[in-house]
C-alpha cells in the first residue's frame, strides 16, 4: 500500500471523528431550544443525549464484529449511509419523537463506522506505541469537532437559523466522506482473517476477557468524569456569583479547547514518559480538580472544572488504544465494539445518576460529589495499572 493511500486513510479517519463530534457534542446547546419549542421537561429533553448513546452502545456490542467479518471498508460505508440518511431526515420532519428516532439511527451508524475505524488503525500502525499516538491524534480531531459543532449551533441561533441545519451540514460532509471511502483502497489482509473468525459469539466471549473488561471499566470511569463536565457543569456554574462571571460563561468552551490542545500534545508527552505514568499523573490531576470542587464549591469549580479538560485529553484515546492493542488485529473490530459499548453506556447512565442524586438532595453539587467518587476510582485504577502493569505481556506482542 502506497504512502499516499495510507495518508488518505488517516485523514479519512480524522474527518469522520470530527464530523460526528460536531453533532454529538452540540446536544447541550440544542436541548434548551427543544425545551422551549416543544414545552418539554428536562427529563424528556435529555433523550437527545441518552438515545444516541444507548444505540451506540448496542451497535458497538452487537455489530462491532462486522468490521472484522465483512471488512473495514464495507462497514464504514454502511455506517456512513445510515448516518447521512438520518441527518437529512431532520429536513423532512418536525416532531420531537421523530428527532429522537433519527438520533437513535445516528447512534447505530456511529457504532458501525467508529468500530471499523478503530479497527482500521491497527492496520495503519506498526506497533502499540504508534497506535496510541495515532489514536490521540484521531481523538484530537474529535475534540476540535466538539468545539466547532456547538459554535455553529450558537451562531445559527443568533442568526435566527434553525439548529436542524447542523445535521444537514453533517449529512453533506458524510456523503463526501462516503464517496472518498469508495475510492480509497483499504488493507485486504484483515478482511481475509476476519471472514474466518469474526462473529457475534466472539464478541460475547470477549466479555469474559479480563483485559477487555479491565480497559472497558477504566474507560467507563473516565467517561463518567468527562460527561459530568459538558452535561452538568453549566448548571452548576449558573449559581456562581463571584468576580469571574466571564470565565463562568465560557467555562465549557475553555474545557473543550483545553481538551483539544492536550490531545495534540499527546505525541510529545508519550515520547518523554511511559503511558502508565502519564495515565496516573493525569488521573490524579483530574481527581484533585474534582476534590477542590467538592471541598470549596462553585467558587473553585469555575477554575478547576474547565482546567480538568487539559488533564482529561489523553486518557480516553490512550486507554482505548491499549485496550484494542491487547488483541490480534483480526479481532480489533470486536474488541473496539465491546469497549465502545461500555463507553456509550457510561455516557448515558452517569449523567442520569448525577441528576437523580442532585434531585434527591436538592442541588447539583451533590451530583458532582458522585462524580468526585468516579474520579477517585479512576485514579485508583491507574495507580494499580502503574504498579502492576497487567497488560504488559499482551502489549509486548502487539
Amino acid at each position: 500500500m502506497t504512502t499516499q493511500n495510507l495518508s488518505t486513510l488517516r485523514w479519512l479517519t480524522y474527518m469522520m471523528f470530527f464530523m460526528f463530534a460536531m453533532t454529538s457534542d452540540a446536544v447541550g446547546v440544542i436541548i434548551p431550544e427543544l425545551i422551549s419549542e416543544y414545552n418539554l421537561t428536562m427529563t424528556q429533553a435529555s433523550a437527545f443525549h441518552y438515545a444516541p448513546m444507548i444505540w451506540i452502545a448496542i451497535s458497538g456490542l452487537c455489530l462491532g464484529f462486522l468490521a472484522d467479518k465483512i471488512g473495514h471498508k464495507p462497514t464504514i460505508i454502511i455506517g456512513f449511509l445510515l448516518f447521512s440518511v438520518a441527518c437529512f431526515g431532520f429536513a423532512v420532519g418536525n416532531t420531537f419523537t421523530l428527532f429522537v428516532g433519527l438520533l437513535s439511527m445516528i447512534g447505530l451508524a456511529i457504532g458501525l463506522f467508529k468500530t471499523a475505524a478503530l479497527a482500521l488503525l491497527g492496520d495503519l500502525t506498526p506497533s502499540s506505541k504508534a497506535h496510541t499516538k495515532t489514536m490521540n491524534t484521531v481523538e484530537g480531531f474529535f475534540a476540535v469537532g466538539a468545539i466547532v459543532g456547538p459554535a455553529i449551533v450558537s451562531y445559527m441561533l443568533v442568526a435566527g437559523v434553525s439548529w436542524k441545519y447542523l445535521y444537514l451540514l453533517a449529512g453533506a460532509m458524510c456523503v463526501l466522506l462516503c464517496l472518498a471511502t469508495f475510492k480509497v483502497s483499504f488493507p485486504a489482509k484483515t478482511v481475509k482473517k476476519s471472514n474466518e473468525q469474526a462473529s457475534f459469539k466472539q464478541t460475547l466471549a470477549m466479555l469474559k476477557d479480563k483485559h477487555a473488561l479491565g480497559f472497558s471499566a477504566a474507560i467507563a470511569l473516565y467517561v463518567a468524569t468527562e460527561v459530568a463536565i459538558y452535561v452538568w457543569m453549566p448548571t452548576l456554574l449558573k449559581t456562581y456569583q463571584g468576580d469571574w462571571t466571564l470565565l463562568a460563561t465560557y467555562a465549557l468552551t475553555i474545557f473543550f479547547v483545553l481538551r483539544a490542545v492536550g490531545r495534540f500534545m499527546a505525541v510529545w508527552l508519550l515520547n518523554l514518559f511511559s503511558w502508565q505514568s502519564v495515565m496516573l499523573a493525569l488521573s490524579s490531576a483530574i481527581f484533585l480538580c474534582y476534590l477542590a470542587t467538592y471541598l470549596f464549591g462553585v467558587d473553585a469549580a469555575v477554575f478547576t472544572l474547565p482546567l480538568s479538560g487539559l488533564f482529561m485529553s489523553m486518557i480516553y484515546p490512550t486507554l482505548n488504544s491499549k485496550g484494542i492493542s491487547c488483541f490480534e488485529k483480526h479481532q480489533h473490530g470486536s474488541v473496539a465494539g465491546v469497549i465502545l459499548f461500555f463507553t456509550a453506556l457510561s455516557a448515558a447512565v452517569a449523567p442520569l445518576l448525577m441528576g437523580i442524586v442532585s434531585d434527591h438532595f436538592g442541588h447539583i453539587e451533590y451530583g458532582f460529589a458522585l462524580a468526585t467518587g468516579f474520579a477517585a476510582l479512576l485514579m485508583l485504577g491507574m495507580l494499580y495499572n502503574y504498579f502492576k502493569d497487567p497488560a504488559k505481556a499482551r502489549l509486548a506482542h502487539a
